[in-house]
């Protein structure tokens, strides 16, 4: 099928691969895990650039190249076929009429982002059609982009939807990973999200709404590893095709796990580069989307073992023309190391040290004045270089992970037993401030108090130099009762609950937006001098 190989890409031809085709790969060489080859034809593979898949995933020992059984680990050979519980891919038609789109290209002087899962969002939205709520649909409905326009937000920055799958423990614990940061397929849009239609269609209907309404989407990309796991996971596409290639070996055999999630993608490969540039590029020209928060991106730009801001990642992504007009954002960590601050012009970063500053300024008193005034002021000390401007700052006081608005006034403690982890999940360092009473409570003055430090955050957070990014929900009063990790919970824990929304703070949260807009000082593209 692949008869010829050129420049380390093999390819072929096949005339009928017409729309609608379903189709998998099987991958032929050495089976040498000490070497990095994992090599296995007996399984069926997912092609990396599919655009779309048929069927389901289900899982089962013959996904793993290796006998999981067998005393010699990933060291012994499985020879079961997986095709009957695997994915396929699916040649989708490329012809895609958009019509009249323009995207809305906010300056990044006039961004609020707000952070938002597709499902979670409208899956409780009693003002939409049942069959619409959780889905790219129910996104894009009337109701949903009137709450995000009343609101005052300008971006949509979504949680992965990249297709992705379950990981095997969290399936057997009756768990599912709702946050969808396990990706493996990045130009798939996530077909759970879609209402039963095409994905491909529903998806670009969704950009094409939101967009009608002067409304970005951005999207939260998982490039720095994929659902395969470690040594010892299966072997869905990657690992197959070529192992020591696409993944960050130690000793040939083992993973180089920066990302916390078992592997780390080699991007400093030039054919694992251009996957990924090729995704981008996908997603941007294809599907019209208008920027990218990159998970992890200081594993991105590893080469020769540590961070280097001037990494072919980096360097390739900010002259690419096609993703010149889009906004880049980096989560400026990974598990090894935070390099907040040292990031290249063109990209901007989430502000972790905003975040804290922030929350011990109000909620312990633990701040300075002066710490806090260089947070408020665009964090000049971290961004002020390389003709960087404030809106290099993606200012939060809460994010996906992590406590909720709410919570961080009504907890002190992680509260994520429902993870099936003991409650060893979750950060420790919450930086929060129950108030007197942990969780609950219908004592007036501690409610009061809540409130009102619920308010100075969101104040900082709208009223700083700066780009603000809030939480979906954050602006009504959303609980998840003390998880701070609920990557695992498709349910009412992470379910946005219109029908227990604080209409108080939602209408404050607007007002604010309504200060930053009216008054551009609030929102300068130059540092304070003097």
């Amino acid at each position: 099928l692949l008869p010829a190989c050129t420049d380390q890409v093999w390819h072929g031809y096949l005339p009928d691969a017409r729309p609608g085709l379903v189709y998998g790969y099987r991958v032929h060489g050495p089976y040498e895990p000490t070497q990095g080859h994992r090599f296995n034809p007996h399984k069926l593979l997912i092609d990396p650039y599919a655009r779309a898949f048929a069927g389901v995933f289900r899982w089962s020992d013959a996904h793993y190249g290796y006998d999981i059984a067998h005393a010699d680990g990933d060291l012994s050979f499985d020879s079961r076929d997986n095709a009957p519980d695997m994915l396929k891919c699916r040649v989708v038609d490329p012809a895609c009429a958009w019509q009249d789109d323009p995207p809305p290209r906010r300056p990044w002087s006039e961004t609020v982002i707000y952070e938002a899962h597709v499902k979670g969002f409208s899956r409780l939205n009693p003002a939409l059609p049942p069959e619409l709520r959780g889905t790219y649909a129910g996104l894009a409905h009337p109701a949903s982009i009137r709450h995000l326009q009343d609101l005052g937000v300008t971006a949509v920055e979504l949680l992965p939807v990249h297709e992705f799958i379950d990981e095997r423990r969290l399936v057997n614990g009756d768990l599912v990973n709702y946050w969808g940061y396990n990706s493996i397929g990045f130009f798939a849009p996530a077909a759970r999200y879609a209402g039963g239609g095409d994905p491909l269609v529903e998806f670009r209907s969704m950009v094409r709404r939101l967009h009608a309404a002067g409304i970005e989407i951005i999207l939260d990309v998982v490039y720095n590893h994929t659902g395969e796991a470690e040594e010892r996971g299966p072997t869905l596409a990657f690992r197959g095709i070529d192992n020591a290639s696409y993944y960050r070996l130690r000793d040939g055999r083992r993973h180089d796990d920066v990302t916390g999630c078992g592997n780390t993608l080699n991007v400093a490969h030039p054919r694992v580069l251009q996957l990924v540039m090729d995704s981008l590029r996908w997603w941007v020209s294809e599907m019209h989307v208008d920027g990218f928060r990159f998970d992890l991106a200081t594993a991105l730009g590893r080469e020769r073992g540590g961070f280097d801001p001037g990494c072919a990642f980096l360097a390739t992504l900010r002259q690419d023309p096609v993703l010149a007009g889009v906004k880049l954002i980096a989560e400026p960590w990974d598990i090894a190391t935070c390099e907040t601050g040292r990031f290249p012009a063109g990209i901007s970063e989430w502000n972790d040290r905003f975040r804290d500053a922030t929350r011990g300024f109000w909620l312990h008193g633990s701040v300075s004045c002066g710490e806090f005034a260089s947070r408020l002021a665009g964090s000049s000390d971290l961004f002020r270089h390389s003709g960087r401007t404030p809106q290099a700052s993606i200012n939060f006081v809460t994010a996906h992970d992590g406590f909720t608005l709410a919570d961080v006034v009504a907890y002190e403690h992680k509260h994520n037993e429902a993870n099936g982890q003991a409650n060893a999940d979750g950060n420790n360092d919450n930086r929060s401030n129950n108030c007197g009473v942990e969780g609950d409570t219908d004592d007036a003055a501690i409610l009061e108090l809540r409130g009102r430090l619920q308010r100075a955050l969101l104040a900082t957070l709208m009223l700083a130099q700066g780009v603000p990014m809030m939480v979906a929900g954050d602006e009504f009063g959303r609980t998840q009762h003390g998880n701070n990790n609920a990557y695992c919970q498709d349910n009412p824990v992470s379910w946005l609950g219109w029908e227990q929304t604080d209409g108080a703070m939602q209408g404050f949260t607007a007002q604010l937006l309504a200060l930053r807009r009216g008054h551009a000082a609030l929102r300068r593209q130059t540092w304070f001098d003097g």
